[in-house]
């Protein structure tokens, strides 16, 4: 999603233009007379430039209104006539994400029966950090790093109904391994393996999944997107895990799959893990996981997917938003890391026998994922 100033969305609303049903660009007369293609704004990089201009100045008002060609009904955007040289449009969505080889690849409770990870593994983990009153910050959810602006999370992380009013989802900390240390280092001496101080990045924008309701049992569309302020550089301990775009991961049952879901939330023993935690499950049948969860009179989608369900061994609060993650070699000739899902809900105390935790489908949402995205 895309904030545009909504003053300027009035002037739209108001005018008396076409609804343009495909994105295709057309000729068009530009208010400086020149000739244009009346295209999607925010592929227009002068004119989305200019709409970004905090304040947005009367003479730039009328521009941006004299500009307007139609709205795109398939894409819900206002169109404009842009005369923009044609190889320097903005990106957006697909071709901002990372291809397998640069995402994917790692250089080496609530997880319940895991163990500790090593310093540079799954290197896209995030944590989500929260602003409470007295000037006092906590972590309390996950996410995943996809590309160098964005960070994938649970909706119930952003919206949900267990988050205080006075809370505010304020920061994205990367290339964490250790919280409660300032340098983090695995192992002692000349052998050490350390890594450069985290990352933390203001979250410049929350989306939400539009269809998400935060007070429903079965959780459907619990996804989210955070913008960061600024890109991210990456190194080997902050990269991006790849989304399931190959048609064989957008097909490929989860049943059986040897799965890894990593985070910093309980543990067995304590309340929060200081050191990123691992922790292996196995994709279970979303039928089978059904008749589970139908005590509860939650009934899932194949929207969702379901994991683990051994005693001991699962995610767990503070997990919440975090990946789960598969590994696979489709559509490139090495293995790779790809997100499989996100962690939602499942079952209170974690890590029962026979209550396999479920997840948001990722393969189900690289579209709403893509379209969202903007450089």
């Amino acid at each position: 999603m895309i904030w545009i100033d909504r003053s300027y969305f009035l002037v739209l609303v108001l005018s008396i233009i076409p609804l343009i049903t495909n994105t295709q660009a057309q000729t068009c007369t530009a208010p400086d007379q020149k000739t244009g293609r009346c295209t999607l704004l925010r592929s227009c990089a002068s004119l989305f430039n200019l709409i970004k201009k905090k304040p947005l100045l009367p003479e730039d008002r009328t521009i941006l209104s004299r500009s307007q060609c139609g709205w795109s009904v398939t894409e819900n955007h206002p169109m404009v006539c842009c005369t923009d040289p044609i190889d320097t449009p903005i990106r957006v969505g697909g071709a901002l994400l990372p291809v397998p080889g640069v995402c994917g690849i790692q250089t080496s409770d609530r997880i319940v029966g895991g163990t500790n990870t090593k310093i540079d593994e799954f290197p896209w983990l995030a944590l989500l950090k929260y602003a409470k009153p007295n000037n006092i910050f906590g972590f309390h959810c996950g996410g995943a790093l996809i590309n160098d602006r964005y960070v994938l999370t649970a909706s119930h992380c952003v919206n949900g109904k267990d988050i205080p009013p006075t809370w505010n989802l304020a920061e994205v900390r990367l290339g964490e391994w250790d919280t409660s240390t300032n340098e983090d280092c695995d192992g002692v001496g000349v052998d050490a393996d350390c890594s450069p101080p985290p990352v933390d990045v203001v979250i410049m924008q929350k989306t939400p999944h539009p269809e998400y309701n935060p007070n429903a049992l079965e959780q459907y569309h619990d996804i989210a997107l955070l913008r960061l302020e600024h890109r991210i550089s990456y190194t080997d301990f902050v990269k991006p895990i790849c989304l399931p775009k190959a048609a064989e991961l957008q097909e490929r049952s989860s049943v059986g799959l040897k799965l890894q879901v990593a985070g910093w939330g309980r543990t067995a023993t304590a309340r929060f893990s200081n050191v990123k935690q691992k922790v292996g499950v196995d994709g279970v049948d979303l039928a089978k996981c059904n008749e589970v969860y139908r005590q509860e009179q939650v009934v899932l989608r194949d929207t969702q997917l379901c994991a683990g369900g051994l005693a001991g061994k699962d995610s767990c609060q503070g997990d919440s938003g975090g990946p789960l993650m598969g590994v696979t070699t489709a559509d490139s000739k090495s293995p790779y890391w790809y997100l499989a899902g996100l962690v939602s809900f499942g079952p209170t105390p974690c890590g029962q026998q026979g209550w396999p935790g479920v997840y948001t489908n990722a393969a189900k949402y690289v579209g709403w994922i893509e379209s969202n995205l903007v450089e």
